[in-house]
């Protein structure tokens, strides 16, 4: 933390700046305070001279929304996003924005305060992790990831300066390459330079990065964390490329439990790699927010934080101390480093920041204005030289909390760059010709510090110079790949595209295509509309395949309450404010509908989609959500007014079944003479009703007895025959007469098909009101009994045959499928009988703690794979062996004290895919 600078804005929108945070390549950071709250805030401004790169100002803002899109958990949210006009702002004015200062645009997104040191900060204070921090820090990161990916996109937003160290947990800040860049150069021609922090080896051999790219990131980081230097350091700086390509990672100062998932991480080929998820369970099965409580910073680090903290609660702003006399907090003058300084020059790395020999990538972006001349850099050649490699010594313009101790090595010699030409690609085959050198530079004709051949043979090397002469080593440029042409007919100009080159940005590249169009600050949008099939990755053990789309309900509706299937073609998920559809195929909302808010599952009504809500039932336009029909129950059940319908309790082809109930006043009898009049009751009158959702007609009404107040019971239909129906009622409604007659047994209800009428209600064996019960439709029941799970003769009552339990725990709800009915246990024990017989067929553990409630079971539309879902996991099983295929955790959003999403696991069978949901987030699996 350091003085504020006389160039530095005094105010952006609600927030006073206090002083500067810490300084990256491509931006300031600024510690503010919300003058409404009075709330500190971390202010990130770009620098102006990138700022003012069209191609740049887009890139931020699509970095910000990713920030927006992540918030929750280990990502602080952005409190605002917005812009200042500097192009001639006063030095030191208090206020910055107002029209007569200029038009060229600072650049700003805000995030609240969280007390944190940069994990290059604090391996220079403490020196490396211990194992438990090096658990919550690589589960915290790696859940990020997981939703990174879930979502079709690469981060590219790992360093060990973009890794803060907090209280709780760690924080990622970076989304992107340009948060994350080493350096960043704003070039001639609207050219834009970004040197990343680490490079990976299909980087170096010329391949599209993809998300097994984030995860070699993250085991460069680990490794880091762990020892204080990354694993391809030892060696002349001119060979680390080769050393990422083909040298096994240094792994000998990590701790032995770590060892084998952090060389996971580093594999050679990309396919070999866990997926985020994967290292997220290993690491810390119960979340990084879960490991984390109770404290997880050794105690010097802890120290440093709250130090922080302390003195960044203690600053004024800058007009305040003037008045009292109060010196800056940081202890420097205001024009510490001259007020000249060139913004948008590449920043030098702190001292404490990590800069291993290992290459950096650096990607060139540009963004072409009609009427202008620009230099476009030949595709597949360097566009410029590193920034000065050599010893980087300390920015004097900050200061540090506690910077004692151990510093990590340093070393930034080695440079790969990326090229992202202005255009379009050449067509294979082509050799465009090399971009003029500039007269600071040696030419790219000049002779490389080694040979060619020490690189794979689709990269070129040119020799890079740090304007002195001296050499600082390699300079890659790998070959793009080539990019399909734009659609007929779309609008899409030279100017609107940049070219994802083999280190695709991280949220630029969309669907399969090589080419993604940027429009001034809109989304990307992929120009090929089918993209290619995914090239077949092999599975390792506990790997998820990956999905085919994710979707995150936003955070700015209520959570979702029900979810259901319409037609394998639609996810209706509806919430507190509205129902909405999301397209199966796609991943893509297409519609939302408020008249359905609180609405119940989706059933098929024809060619429409039918919900109920609390007041109505509708029937909705599956294209639009618009309402074609509505029925209000005041109106559809005229001869039952004020009638309150409870949740469905099933529903099959046309007919849905549900309960109703309603409150009516029963006047006391004429008391006898001399006595006095007894008061009127309140009675509750509830309903079993059968409705055809076609004919929109009742069909038939059972009246039942009541339930627990307010009175209507809630039914589920756990059978259906040819002649009846079998129901149970939730325990949960259940009056206290009911249970006290039931003697700590459970029943089953009989209603007749045709009629409503109840025919029978019967108890089987020791299940209980609670006690998981499902049924077939030969009439035979199944149901959770002490620790066993027996089958039992509907009609009868009959005993046919037994599943052992384990010890202390309960069976949940079984699934029947064909022959064989697939049985879950609280204990965790998912498996497979006889239905016939009740012969074992196969019994394997999920292998997560045995809390909660038993996995819910899910069958794949073809039968093959089975689903176990709790709130800890998704587990696949091969139905036929109980083989586990592969797991699948999105830990969820931790938030800032701690609490982490608990919302269980739900899935959903569609066409050759699984649909999963944790409360907001929504993934499509590929499944046999």
């Amino acid at each position: 933390m350091g003085a504020l600078r006389r160039e530095d804005p005094r105010r952006f929108g609600r927030f006073t700046v206090l002083a500067r945070f810490q300084e990256a390549a491509s931006a300031v950071q600024y510690v503010a305070r919300d003058t409404g709250t009075g709330e500190l805030a971390v202010i990130t401004a770009a620098r102006p001279a990138l700022a003012a790169v069209p191609a740049f100002r887009r890139r931020f803002q699509a970095e910000a929304r990713t920030a927006e899109r992540l918030a929750g958990g280990w990502v602080t949210p952005p409190l605002e996003t917005g812009s200042l006009e500097t192009g001639s702002l006063e030095t030191g004015s208090p206020e910055a924005g107002s029209p007569e200062t200029g038009e060229d645009e600072l650049l700003w997104t805000a995030t609240a305060y969280v007390p944190a040191l940069p994990l290059a900060e604090a391996v220079g204070i403490a020196g490396p992790l211990p194992e438990r921090a090096l658990r919550i820090l690589g589960a915290g990161i790696a859940e990020i990831l997981s939703r990174v990916h879930a979502g079709g996109s690469v981060l590219q937003g790992l360093a060990p300066g973009t890794v803060l160290l907090a209280e709780d947990g760690p924080r990622l800040t970076a989304f992107g390459p340009l948060g994350a860049a080493a350096a960043a150069e704003a070039r001639p021609g609207g050219q834009l330079s970004v040197r990343l922090g680490y490079l990976t080896p299909e980087q170096v051999a010329g391949k599209e990065v993809g998300a097994p790219s984030d995860l070699f990131v993250l085991g460069l980081l680990l490794a880091y964390a762990a020892t204080g230097t990354t694993p391809f350091t030892e060696g002349p700086p001119e060979e680390a490329a080769r050393r990422i390509a083909e040298a096994d990672p240094e792994l000998d100062a990590v701790p032995e439990e770590l060892r084998e998932l952090i060389a996971g991480c580093l594999a050679k080929d990309p396919a070999e790699r866990p997926t985020a998820g994967t290292v997220a369970a290993e690491l810390a099965l119960e979340g990084a927010a879960g490991l984390a409580r109770g404290g997880w910073l050794p105690e010097r680090l802890a120290a440093a934080v709250a130090d922080q903290e302390a003195r960044v609660r203690a600053l004024e702003a800058p007009e305040e101390a003037e008045a009292t006399g109060t010196a800056d907090p940081a202890g420097e003058p205001e024009d510490a480093v001259p007020a000249d300084a060139v913004p948008g020059a590449a920043a030098e790395a702190p001292e404490d920041a990590p800069t291993p020999t290992d290459p950096r990538a650096t990607v060139a972006t540009t963004d072409e204005t009609p009427g202008t001349s620009t230099t476009n850099a030949a595709p597949g050649t360097a566009t410029g030289t590193a920034a000065n490699t050599g010893d980087i010594g300390e920015d004097r313009g900050t200061t540090r909390f506690l910077n004692t101790g151990p510093k990590p090595p340093q070393s930034d010699r080695a440079t790969t760059h990326l090229a992202l030409p202005p255009g379009l690609p050449p067509a294979p085959g082509t050799t465009p010709a090399p971009l003029p050198a500039p007269a600071h530079h040696h030419t790219y004709g000049s002779p490389a510090p080694y040979p060619a051949a020490a690189l794979p043979p689709s990269a070129t090397t040119a020799q890079g110079n740090n304007g002195n002469g001296n050499s600082n080593g390699p300079m890659v440029a790998l070959p793009l790949p080539p990019a399909p042409a734009p659609p007929e007919g779309s609008a899409t100009s030279r100017r609107t595209l940049i070219a994802i080159a083999a280190a695709a940005v991280g949220g630029l590249v969309v669907g399969g295509g090589a080419v993604a169009a940027i429009g001034g600050g809109e989304t990307a949008a992929a120009t090929d509309a089918k993209p290619p099939a995914p090239k077949p990755r092999r599975t390792l053990p506990g790997q998820p395949p990956e999905p085919r789309w994710s979707y995150s309900h936003p955070a700015s509706e209520s959570a979702p309450l029900t979810t259901a299937l319409w037609r394998d073609r639609l996810l209706v998920v509806t919430s507190e404010s509205q129902a909405s559809a999301v397209d199966v195929s796609t991943g893509k909302r297409v519609w939302q509908r408020a008249d359905a808010a609180k609405g119940q599952a989706a059933v098929v009504a024809g060619d429409l989609c039918f919900v109920a809500s609390p007041t109505e039932f509708l029937w909705l336009a599956p294209k639009d959500g618009t309402v074609v029909h509505r029925v209000r129950y005041a109106d559809g059940f005229t001869d039952l007014p004020d009638l309150q319908v409870g949740r469905l309790a099933g529903h099959s082809g046309t007919v849905i079944w549900f309960t109703g109930s309603r409150t009516v006043t029963v006047k006391a009898p004429k008391p006898k003479k001399g006595k006095k009049k007894a008061a009127d009751k309140k009675v509750v009158q509830a309903y079993f009703f059968a409705y055809d959702i076609v004919r929109r007609a009742e069909v038939w009404r059972t009246q039942v007895p009541a339930g627990r107040a307010p009175g209507t019971p809630l039914y589920r239909v756990v059978a259906e025959r040819s002649a009846d129906l079998l129901v149970r009622q939730d325990a949960v409604t259940l009056t206290a007469a009911e249970v006290k007659a039931a003697k700590g047994k459970g029943s089953i209800r009989s209603f007749d098909q045709q009629t409503g009428k109840l025919r029978w209600t019967k108890q089987y064996g020791t299940a209980g009101p609670e006690a998981a019960v499902t049924g077939d439709e030969d009439g035979v029941l199944y149901a959770g009994a002490g620790v066993h799970l027996q089958s039992f003769e509907a009609d009868t009552g009959k005993p046919l045959w037994r599943v052992d339990g384990t010890a202390g725990s309960a069976f949940g709800t079984p699934l029947v499928a064909g022959p064989v009915l697939h049985t879950t246990e609280r204990s965790r024990q998912v498996g497979a009988v006889e239905r016939e017989s009740g012969r074992l067929v196969w019994r394997r553990s999920t292998e997560v703690p045995g809390i909660g409630s038993a996995p819910a079971l899910t069958l794949s539309s073809s039968g093959k794979t089975l689903l176990a879902s709790d709130a800890t996991q998704v587990t696949a099983f091969s139905a036929a062996d109980g083989e586990r295929l592969w797991k699948f955790q999105d830990i969820g959003a931790a938030e800032p004290k701690g609490a982490t999403v608990s919302a269980p696991y739900r899935t959903l069978a569609v066409g050759a895919h699984i649909i999963v949901q944790r409360d907001r987030a929504f993934y499509a699996f590929p499944v046999a």
